[in-house]
Parts: structure tokens; C-alpha cells; sequence
């Protein structure tokens, strides 16, 4: 992917993920240490007790990261088979005799479409996350 067209996608992602992060991943992350904290005064319990006791308060923010993990995968696959698609139509139209420059106007014609249409995906699949962010106990 031409270089202006990653740095973009990269950019937008990114402050998808700084929101993410501040606004729901950091909540739940205090409340994540604060329960571990209270399992750790518990001077009664168990060792194995303690243990459960923290692996149940890490449970959410592992359903947490798994998500936005996978989605940005989603993304991520979603976008390299758009490109993958740019790349045929490149090969596609060099081995039919055209030029280079007119291969490379395709391609970043075709890849900027990629890009667009993706970045226009961001604030959907940003509302998808959250609502998941939200429903994790």
C-alpha cells in the first residue's frame, strides 16, 4: 500500500484506539486492580482463593482486549483483500500490455478507493467495540 495511504489508515485507526483506550479500556482497567486489590486483603482466604479471586477480576479485560483484537483483525483482513484485489487488477492490466505509469495511476486509484471506502468503516465498527466494551461485566 503506497505509503500516504498507510499513514492514513494508520492515523485514523490510531485515534480509534487512544478513544478506545481512555474512554473504556482505562475504566476497566481501575475496576480490573481495585478488585485484585480487595482480593489480596483478604487475609482469610487461601492462596487458591486469592488466586480465583484475581483471575475472576482479569476475566473482563481479557474479553476486552480479545475484542478489540479481533475486530481490528477483521479490519486489517478486510482492507488487505481490497489491496490484494488492486494488486490483480495491476497485474491484470501489465500483462495486457500497459505501461507503468498507467499500472501505478491504477493502483493508487484503486488503493485509495480501499483506504476511503475503510476509513468510512471506522466509526461503525468504533460503535460495535464499544457496545461490546459496555456489555463486558
Amino acid at each position: 500500500m503506497a505509503e500516504a495511504h498507510q499513514a492514513r489508515v494508520h492515523a485514523v485507526v490510531e485515534d480509534m484506539v487512544q478513544s478506545l483506550e481512555r474512554d473504556h479500556i482505562r475504566v476497566m482497567q481501575g475496576r480490573m486492580f481495585r478488585c485484585s486489590a480487595d482480593c489480596c486483603d483478604r487475609s482469610t482466604d487461601s492462596m487458591s482463593v486469592v488466586h480465583n479471586c484475581i483471575e475472576r477480576c482479569h476475566t473482563p479485560m481479557g474479553k476486552a482486549q480479545a475484542q478489540v483484537t479481533s475486530e481490528l483483525e477483521k479490519f486489517q483482513d478486510r482492507l488487505s483483500r481490497c489491496t490484494m484485489h488492486c494488486n490483480d487488477k495491476a497485474k491484470d492490466l501489465f500483462d495486457s500490455g500497459a505501461k507503468e505509469p498507467a499500472v501505478r495511476a491504477l493502483m493508487d486509484r484503486c488503493v485509495g478507493s480501499c483506504v476511503d471506502d475503510h476509513v468510512n468503516l471506522i466509526p461503525s465498527m468504533t460503535r460495535r467495540i464499544k457496545d461490546n466494551l459496555d456489555s463486558i461485566e
